[in-house]
């Protein structure tokens, strides 16, 4: 059996009061699927246009058999430019968005008002690019630059490179401070409501994936040979002449599902031991070679916990680029599992434990945890640190209630696929009918 790599126990949590719906309750547009209906909607049910990570606004499509030519022109181009004193005339608009050791370089901005700071993608112009790397002293690999997309409405060919150095602070640019930011650290400090914000976030997951791929993919997994980047690293080729075997990123799919006992209104949720303490999740686990989705949540659940799973039913996807660096980026699958047997056999050799969890016990867990002020808390951190100022200190905190106890329990928050799963179980209208609803999302993979 195949162990789940990632966790959520990385994500910062914070106290919380009686004041969160207060919080939660500037309402979010939402998108009409099977799985969230209007009717049904409430504001701790925080229903997002998309997961976070997905709907990257520049995104680049499949080129057409002519565009690998102009893909390669643009990135000699750019090139040539980062080494040339002078700026060329009707040169491309580039736009380069470096990273370290996986850390996006990102700025935030204080708006003064409630809302707080925001962060924002240090996208670096062509000649700021060239003075950046000369006051860091940057060694740049030009094979690490790697395409991300384009945007007709500014002209734009926007990129990501792959930076050496070991310093976290870098000098102004433009006026503004800069620093690389762990993405666990932009994914919690982004306003989910901020459709900006969440289109950077997109971004900045699809350019880490690209580039921890191109370093986990140096050598040819056919002959050992070395490979290059391609068609403006879109793609790899081995360099030995025999082979020339072609690499292309791919991705491991994981299934992360929410084993829900409809009888006695309860749902399975676990904790791994690397877990911080009183958090709880969803199973969830790798697709093995050979094995359908709903295969996989059967198999993984009864692995686990020794529950046998029925029907399976999609609920929606997310892309999560934040996972070990030998795993790149992952999708993870969302699923409700509804259970044919209670008893627990619980799998230690992958959970510390796992428990079911009532309806009401899990609303209220949803209606204490403050993820809206540990989302602009996060933010204010982010602001700290492209000040250079309390680098390195930890950005978690213990969840307590209002008379300062320690909560019981709480979930990953709404960044996660896993706290959508939960809170839509959760909050679902009683009247209308939780499986029902459910069952008419067979005939839709569409996402949040």
């Amino acid at each position: 059996m195949l162990s789940l790599l990632f966790s959520f126990s990385a994500c910062p949590v914070l106290s919380i009061s009686k004041n969160h719906l207060l919080l939660l309750q500037k309402p979010i547009a939402l998108a009409r699927t099977p799985h969230c209906h209007p009717s049904t909607t409430t504001a701790m049910s925080i229903n997002l246009q998309s997961h976070a990570y997905a709907r990257n606004p520049i995104r680049s499509k499949t080129p057409k058999p002519s565009e690998p030519l102009s893909l390669n022109s643009a990135l000699e181009t750019l090139k040539t430019q980062l080494l040339e004193t002078t700026h060329q005339p009707n040169s491309p608009n580039f736009k380069v968005l470096p990273f370290r050791k996986g850390r996006p370089l990102a700025s935030s901005s204080s708006t003064g008002d409630a809302v707080g700071p925001n962060w924002h993608l240090g996208w670096i112009g062509l000649a700021d690019c060239k003075l950046f790397l000369a006051n860091c002293g940057i060694d740049l690999s030009y094979d690490s630059l790697v395409y991300l997309g384009s945007e007709s409405a500014v002209d734009a060919l926007y990129w990501a490179v792959d930076v050496a150095g070991e310093a976290n602070l870098v000098p102004e640019v433009g006026g503004k401070k800069f620093c690389f930011v762990e993405l666990r650290t932009l994914m919690v400090a982004t306003d989910w409501d901020d459709q900006r914000a969440m289109g950077e976030l997109a971004i900045a997951g699809h350019a880490r994936a690209l580039l921890q791929w191109h370093r986990t993919s140096r050598y040819c997994g056919h002959c050992g040979g070395n490979t290059v980047p391609m068609e403006a690293g879109r793609r790899k080729q081995c360099v030995n002449e025999l082979c020339k075997k072609r690499t292309y990123p791919r991705i491991d799919t994981v299934v992360i599902m929410l084993v829900i006992d409809k009888e006695n209104e309860r749902v399975l949720l676990s904790r791994q031991s690397r877990f911080v303490p009183r958090m709880w999740s969803c199973l969830a686990g790798f697709i093995e070679p050979g094995e359908s989705l709903e295969e996989a949540v059967r198999r993984e659940t009864w692995e686990e916990t020794g529950i046998e799973v029925g029907e399976v039913v999609y609920h929606s996807s997310q892309p999560w680029p934040v996972g070990p660096s030998s795993l790149p980026c992952q999708l993870m699958v969302g699923f409700f599992a509804y259970a044919k047997s209670p008893e627990i056999n619980i799998n230690k050799e992958e959970l510390e434990d796992a428990q079911w969890h009532s309806r009401e016990g899990v609303k209220k867990a949803l209606m204490v945890a403050e993820y809206k002020k540990a989302q602009q808390t996060a933010a204010a951190k982010v602001t700290q640190m492209c000040k250079g100022v309390e680098k390195g200190q930890s950005l978690s905190a213990d969840f307590n209630v209002e008379s300062e106890e320690l909560a019981p329990m709480f979930f990953p928050g709404p960044f996660a696929i896993a706290h959508h799963l939960i809170s839509s179980w959760a909050f679902q209208d009683s009247v209308n009918g939780f499986q029902s609803q459910h069952k008419r999302a067979n005939a839709s993979m569409s996402n949040l």
